[in-house]
C-alpha cells in the first residue's frame, strides 16, 4: 500500500515532502566535500533522477525520503527506503554544511526509524554506511544499530549497521 510521505515533527524541526526549492541546496551539497561518502550524480539529469525518486518513492512504495527543516531552512535529508538494488530496507541521511554538532541529524534519524517501526513495519531495517564515516558510523550506533559484518552491502566500501525492527 502507497502512502503520500506525511510530515513529521519535533519542537525543533520538521520532516517534510521535498518541493522544487529543495534542488538547489541537494546540488551545493552534492558538489562539497561534505558528499565524498556517497554517490554523488555525475552530471544535473542524474541528480534530477536521483532527487525524483525520493520523491517518486512515496507514491510507488510507501516511503521514502524526507526533507529535514530547521528554523525555515532545509538542513538535509533522512530516508526509509529500499530502492530495487538495495538488499533491505535502508535509514539513511545527510545533513548540510552549517546544521552538524547540533543533534539534528539524531533527532530526524529517531523521528524517521519511530515511523518506520510503526507505519512501514520493514522486516529489516539497515543503514549503508561508507567504511570511513565515522561520524555516520556513531549516529548509527546513537540511534541504536549495531553492526552486522555478515549483511550484504550496498557497494564494497560500505559497512551495514542493523536496527531492531521492533522497538
Amino acid at each position: 500500500m502507497t502512502r503520500p510521505a506525511p510530515t513529521l515533527q519535533t519542537d525543533r524541526l520538521i520532516l517534510r515532502p521535498h518541493v522544487m526549492d529543495d534542488m538547489e541546496p541537494f546540488w551545493t551539497f552534492y558538489q562539497s566535500p561534505r558528499a565524498r561518502y556517497m554517490d554523488q550524480p555525475r552530471n544535473p539529469t542524474h541528480f534530477w533522477y536521483g532527487f525524483a525518486s525520493e520523491v517518486g518513492s512515496w507514491a510507488l512504495m510507501g516511503m521514502g525520503g524526507w526533507a529535514i527543516e530547521v528554523d525555515g531552512r532545509i538542513a538535509g535529508q533522512v530516508a526509509v527506503t529500499q530502492p530495487p538494488h538495495f538488499a533491505e530496507t535502508e535509514l539513511g541521511w545527510l545533513l548540510f554544511d552549517g546544521f552538524e554538532g547540533r543533534g539534528i541529524a539524531f533527532e530526524a534519524g529517531e523521528l524517521a526509524l519511530g515511523y518506520a517501526r510503526q507505519q512501514i513495519k520493514p522486516t529489516s531495517l539497515v543503514s549503508y554506511i561508507h567504511r570511513d564515516n565515522t561520524r555516520s558510523i556513531a549516529l548509527a550506533k546513537r540511534l541504536g544499530a549495531a553492526h552486522d559484518p555478515a549483511a550484504k552491502a550496498h557497494d564494497a566500501e560500505d559497512v551495514v549497521y542493523r536496527y531492531e525492527v521492533t522497538p
